[in-house]
Formats: structure tokens, sequence, C-alpha cells
């Protein structure tokens, strides 16, 4: 049980630091974050690739903020993040729920797959 409580920790972790400019301005950051089969169904409808959020300038900089974070295994060295994120610069989208599948890979975490779905709260 505490591994999990302690796993959960570290991918809510992970997840934030994708958020913070630090490691979105960062194409090297970015680039150890995501995997290099990485993909993204964005709140916008767009699918993104790893290629498209590691060019020069990184991803464009946040103000979000984590609620409801779960996780759920969904084999050994695979994980589901779920949560809500709220946008704190956007009137549209501000609210969108999230979910992240991680993987282990090399004795660390990347993520595999996000999507992000819009909500009217």
């Amino acid at each position: 049980m505490e591994d999990i409580i302690l796993l959960k920790e570290e991918i809510r972790r992970l997840e934030e630091s994708l958020h913070s400019p630090d490691i979105r301005t960062s194409p090297e950051k970015i680039n150890q974050l995501l995997s290099d089969d990485f993909f993204e169904f964005g709140a916008s409808g767009n699918k993104w690739t790893k290629a498209d959020c590691v060019g020069d300038d990184g991803l464009a900089v946040l103000k979000v903020k984590i609620i409801e974070f779960d996780l759920h295994t969904l084999s050994p060295g695979v994980v589901l993040a779920t949560y809500l994120l709220h946008d704190e610069l956007r009137e549209e989208m501000k609210y969108t729920w999230r979910s992240s599948i991680w993987k282990q890979r090399d004795g660390r975490w990347q993520m595999f797959f996000h999507q992000g779905t819009p909500i009217k709260k």
C-alpha cells in the first residue's frame, strides 16, 4: 500500500513538472520526460507527437492547478494518471479532464500518452 502512495506522489510530481515553466521551456527536459513514441490528443482537438513538443522554444507556459489527482495501475511498470486541470489563464477551456499513461523504462518514468477533454464548470 505504501508503494502505491509513493508512486502516486512521484507521478503527480512528474505531471506537475510538465506544467512548470522550467520544464516547458526546456526541450531537453521535455525530451527526458516524454517517451520517443509519445502522442497526445489535446483539449484543442489537435494530435501532438513528441517532435511537436521538443521544438526550439519548448511548449507554451501555463498557469495551472491539478485537482482530483488519481493513479491507476494498468500493468507492472505502466500507470494511468487522471486529474482535473484548472487553467488560470484561459477563459475558454478553463477546466479540462486529463489522462496520461506513464511507462517505466530504464529505471525512470516517461509519459507515453496524454489526453485533455474540456468541460464546462
